[in-house]
């Protein structure tokens, strides 16, 4: 079956917690599932490895995963308003699949969690979309006649699904937060959905 991967990476669990309610939404979809992948933490050691599998949680990304995805959500916690290093540092490993233009006309949407309310969450989806326009691939945001984005009080962007933590991370994801990370992952499905329709014609 054809597969949406949810890729993110997480340091205290929100960016994780909002990736399966990405995958909660893409599941609304017919014929596409969902597959979740984060990536390693990046060590300041450069003689340090990971083991191929986490100790816990979802499985490390792979470029295959990525090259076979009908489409893409991509997540990461704020870092000064631009994506934590761990996943930069895996999508700076994808330059033979723009060569190739394996990503190239596949949708993706981002998103963020943030523990301020003003720090970086626009930006840093603004960021994580960079790399995803190199690849060729159609952005998807999040359109205001959903009717969540106007009545959210935390996270929430037309650019992608987010989540303010507050200062200490304790916050938990709000049911506005959660429900637009749900639309994101459905819209993403459908539009993979169509795109691959569209090209068997």
């Amino acid at each position: 079956m054809s597969y949406i991967l949810i890729l993110y990476y997480s340091h205290s669990g929100a960016t994780r917690q909002l990736a399966h309610h990405v995958a909660r939404g893409v599941g609304k979809v017919d014929g596409l599932e969902a597959r979740v992948r984060t990536v390693p933490p990046v060590s300041p050691t450069c003689e340090a490895t990971e083991a191929d599998i986490p100790a816990e949680g979802d499985i490390y990304c792979t470029l295959e995963d990525l090259e076979h995805a009908a489409g893409l959500v991509m997540g990461s916690p704020t870092r000064f308003g631009n994506m934590a290093a761990p996943l930069k540092y895996f999508l700076d490993q994808t330059g033979a699949l723009w060569q190739a233009g394996k990503l190239a006309d596949k949708p993706a949407a981002v998103f963020t969690s943030t523990s301020s309310l003003h720090g970086g969450q626009e930006s840093t989806l603004l960021s994580m979309m960079l790399p995803l326009m190199h690849h060729g691939m159609v952005l998807a945001g999040l359109p205001y006649g959903d009717g969540h984005l106007q009545q959210t009080q935390g996270g929430g962007t037309p650019y992608g699904a987010s989540h303010w933590s507050g200062p200490n991370g304790s916050r938990q994801p709000d049911d506005t937060e959660l429900a637009l990370c749900r639309a994101l992952g459905e819209r993403v499905a459908r539009l993979a959905r169509q795109l691959q329709t569209n090209r068997q014609h």
